[in-house]
């Protein structure tokens, strides 16, 4: 079998179907802006760096305790994350549909993702919503995640749709738990005059939960998927 064949389990092609559907989907989402954007010649690494500016925003607006300092400005971070997000799938779509695809490209955006996801914890840290523990773990768990992927498609192996928590659910999941913490904490606020931090705590510790089961699979498939190429 071939280094670049996608190896099958249980007769199933996991790494392509699991994102198939939502694939589509977001590509008939997004066709209006990637076309004006392809339309006004936007380089792909042009929106990368929008997209990091965007990380960096929110991140600053993060360390400034928008989430629970006012409830009138507390979507702004949250905003400027999925921005970041957006941006981010922005850059990849344009390069294809211009045939802009390069591996300085790939090299680019994958190190601007993994600065952009350290500088989002370090907000959360500045801001009081996560402790330094917290937040050294859940960096070390995003670069894990991204380097074993990084690490096993060297080997051959197809990673795309491994893992539960790739990058946009994790963001899209951030930005949910940042959402409801604002409500929670302000209505709290409103009718105790008291903190109440216990919710993002859960929330942060189901979290991390989530992103070591990814890595796990992150790691397992690779393993299983390479034992099975040495069988063959």
């Amino acid at each position: 079998m071939k280094e670049s064949e996608i190896l099958k389990v249980n007769g199933e092609d996991i790494s392509s179907k699991k994102r198939e559907k939502e694939k589509k989907l977001l590509e008939r989402l997004i066709s209006a802006p990637v076309e004006y954007l392809i339309r006004h010649n936007i380089s792909p690494n042009i929106l990368t760096y929008i997209g990091f500016l965007f990380s960096l925003l929110a991140s600053i607006f993060l360390g400034l305790g928008f989430i629970r300092n006012n409830i009138l400005y507390a979507w702004i971070p949250t905003i400027l994350i999925f921005m970041s997000g957006f941006f981010d799938v922005l850059d990849g779509s344009v390069a294809r549909k211009t045939d802009k695809e390069s591996p300085e490209g790939a090299f680019l955006d994958s190190n601007i993702d993994r600065i952009s996801d350290s500088i989002l914890i370090i907000g959360l840290i500045y801001g009081n919503l996560i402790n330094f523990f917290m937040g050294f773990i859940m960096i070390f768990l995003f670069l894990m995640i991204s380097y074993t992927r990084s690490r096993a498609e060297t080997e051959g192996v197809i990673m795309k749709g491994v893992g539960i928590m790739e990058r946009a659910e994790r963001l899209i999941i951030l930005i949910i738990g940042l959402s409801i913490e604002t409500w929670v904490y302000g209505i709290h606020w409103a009718f105790t005059a008291r903190p109440f931090t216990l919710f993002f705590q859960i929330f942060i510790f189901v979290y991390i939960i989530l992103l070591v089961i990814t890595l796990s699979q992150r790691i397992v498939y690779p393993l299983r998927t390479l034992k099975r190429r040495e069988n063959q």
